[in-house]
């Protein structure tokens, strides 16, 4: 099963956003994501509709982050791009008539769900200011180790 890598995509794009401190075209962060700027409109346009970034048209348009990003979590972020599936497991069937199928499920149904919980409860407890000064701090520490640092795109 193909992992759903939206949620890291716009991350990434969102902290590109913060660290620019101007516009950022479709193009700019489709290049970021390594897709199409249709898919970042599509992205984009949830998050939009949820209150984090708007966008300008014309020269010197693009995406911005409309609000502070110790407002906004990554779970807000999750939500805003459709909530995708957090987890790629799941049950051989849905519906089984074997009662042994039947006893896998409830066992395993319970597993996901805790999981998926505690997951969104972590997504909850970390904000896009959490994460930029976790890319910071990254960026200091290999700044004074001397190493070359990529992370422009």
């Amino acid at each position: 099963m193909k992992r759903d890598s939206r949620l890291s995509g716009v991350l990434h794009c969102l902290l590109h956003m913060a660290e620019l401190g101007r516009p950022a075209t479709s193009e700019m962060l489709a290049a970021a994501m390594g897709t199409n700027p249709v898919v970042v409109r599509r992205v984009m346009g949830g998050l939009r509709d949820a209150g984090f970034v708007t966008s300008g048209k014309g020269h010197g348009g693009g995406w911005v982050i409309s609000c502070p990003l110790e407002r906004i979590t990554l779970r807000d972020i999750h939500e805003a791009i459709g909530g995708p599936q957090l987890l790629s497991v799941g049950h051989r069937d849905d519906q089984p008539t074997c009662l042994v199928e039947q006893a896998v499920n409830a066992a395993l149904g319970t597993a996901f769900r805790d999981a998926e919980r505690m997951l969104l409860e972590h997504l909850e407890r970390v904000s896009l200011a959490r994460l930029a000064r976790d890319f910071h701090g990254l960026l200091q520490e290999r700044s004074r180790l001397g190493e070359e640092v990529h992370h422009g795109h």
